[in-house]
Formats: C-alpha cells, sequence, structure tokens
C-alpha cells in the first residue's frame, strides 16, 4: 500500500472535493467552538492532554499504509481515553463511555482539523485488513468517522445553542476567513509602512494611523494598507449589519445608544 499510495489515496475528484469541504467547515467551527458547546464536563477540561491528542491525531497524513494512519487515530483516542479513566479515578466518578469520549474526540478533531480527513479514513476503511478493524480498533476508528459526520452535518441544535445564534457564528467566521484571505499580510504592513506614523502619535494614533494625515503625504504602500483597511471596515460593517437584522435590532437605535453611553 505504501508504493501503491499515490494511486490510491485520494485518487477521485469527488475525495478531493470532500477533503475540501470537511477542512473548511472544521476551520469555521474552530474559530468559535468551545467544550461547553459540546456539552464537554468541566472535570474534563485537560488542555494538555487535549494537545498531544492533537497532534496524535495531525499525524495521520504523514504516514502511507493504513496500518500507521490508524495507528495514529488509536494514539489520538488513547490519550482521550487515559483522561477519562483517570478523571473516574481521581474524582470517584462513573465513566459514561461513548457519550463522554465522543464529545471529546469531536472538540479535538475541531482543533486538530487533520489534512484530508475524509481520504484518510476512507483509505484506512478500504484498505487496512478487515481482521484487523476489531475490537478496541474498530470502536475508535467508528467514532472519528461519527466524529466527522457530526462536523458535517453540524447546525445550532448540536452546539446548545439557537439556529440563528449558529448561523451567524459561521457566516461571521466566514467573513473573518475572507479578510485573511484577501489581506494577508495587513498586519506585517501595519508594522512596518506605518511605523514613523505610529511613532508620533499616541494611542490613538496606533488604532487609526492615517486619522491626521494628509493625501498627498502617503506613500503607495500606505495607501494600499490603507485601501485593505477600508475593505475590513466594509466587510465588517456588512457582518454587523446582517447580524442586527436577524437579531431584529435597528441600526439606527444602536448607533444612537452608542453616542448616548459616550
Amino acid at each position: 500500500m505504501t508504493k501503491l499510495f499515490d494511486r490510491t489515496f485520494a485518487a477521485s475528484p469527488e475525495d478531493a472535493a470532500a477533503d475540501a469541504e470537511v477542512s473548511e467547515r472544521i476551520a469555521l467551527l474552530q474559530r468559535f467552538v468551545k467544550p461547553e458547546h459540546l456539552d464537554i464536563p468541566k472535570v474534563l477540561h485537560n488542555e494538555a492532554s487535549w494537545l498531544l491528542a492533537v497532534k496524535e491525531l495531525q499525524k495521520i497524513n504523514s504516514f502511507k499504509s493504513p496500518r500507521d494512519k490508524l495507528l495514529c487515530v488509536m494514539s489520538c483516542c488513547q490519550v482521550i481515553n487515559n483522561l477519562l479513566l483517570n478523571v473516574s479515578m481521581s474524582n470517584d466518578r462513573t465513566p459514561s463511555g461513548a457519550d463522554e469520549f465522543l464529545p471529546i474526540l469531536i472538540y479535538i478533531t475541531i482543533k486538530a482539523n487533520p489534512p484530508h480527513l475524509h481520504s484518510n479514513l476512507k483509505f484506512v476503511q478500504l484498505f487496512r485488513r478487515e481482521t484487523k478493524l476489531v475490537s478496541e480498533v474498530e470502536y475508535y476508528l467508528t467514532n472519528l468517522i461519527s466524529a466527522k459526520m457530526f462536523i458535517i452535518n453540524v447546525d445550532g441544535r448540536s452546539l446548545s445553542m439557537e439556529e440563528n445564534e449558529f448561523q451567524m457564528h459561521m457566516e461571521t467566521a466566514k467573513l473573518d476567513t475572507q479578510i485573511c484571505v484577501a489581506s494577508p499580510s495587513s498586519s506585517q504592513s501595519s508594522a512596518t509602512s506605518t511605523s514613523g506614523l505610529q511613532n508620533q502619535t499616541g494611542t490613538e494614533g496606533s488604532k487609526f494611523p492615517f486619522m491626521d494625515s494628509e493625501t498627498e503625504s502617503l506613500t503607495p504602500a500606505e495607501l494600499k494598507q490603507l485601501h485593505g483597511l477600508y475593505r475590513q471596515v466594509v466587510t465588517r460593517y456588512t457582518s454587523l449589519s446582517k447580524a442586527l437584522r436577524k437579531l431584529s435590532m435597528d441600526e439606527h437605535q444602536l448607533l444612537a445608544s452608542v453616542d448616548d453611553d459616550s
């Protein structure tokens, strides 16, 4: 299978499309999903164990044989299982099995966003010997497949929130992603091309570096940065307007209340 990897892994356009869909959806969920959205008890919040599980799952794309990919899944799931066992022993509580295991695995999968998740799972299912997919191995693989399906079909009810709130989070995440793609060097540009301006201004000047600048004095690099900032303002304004409409709030009343508070 290692020799046949290039011919058998993500071999169809449909697999590539499915990988992209899952990865993009996870990237959006990463921006707002928290453990409480998946009803993970606080006693199970363990950043060190979660980080280790994330790293193990992210290794899955580094190997070419079904066995090695499956070992990455096993290692990730065993970290989670050990966490559940340790917490149950130290707190004298009965483990809830899949009721607690699967939500943590879903959260780990979202945090990890392993490349080609769909194709990796399909590759293991197709080419790992069936007699090896039994017992604990089968349980862990089935749970990761369930985690992927949960992510694909997730909605507001799945995350213990109202559907309109979920859609608002998703739209905001999409807009934030578009801004990052449209101006990937905006932060670097801000640190270099406006360094002189920021040195001459105070705290407010660092937030609005062009507020007191004359148009004729701006360099081409600063004009490019200003255009990028303008696009960000328009995009965020559009997002906020949509959110206000969904919340049935009047934009002018909100602005008036802000002016009154200031």
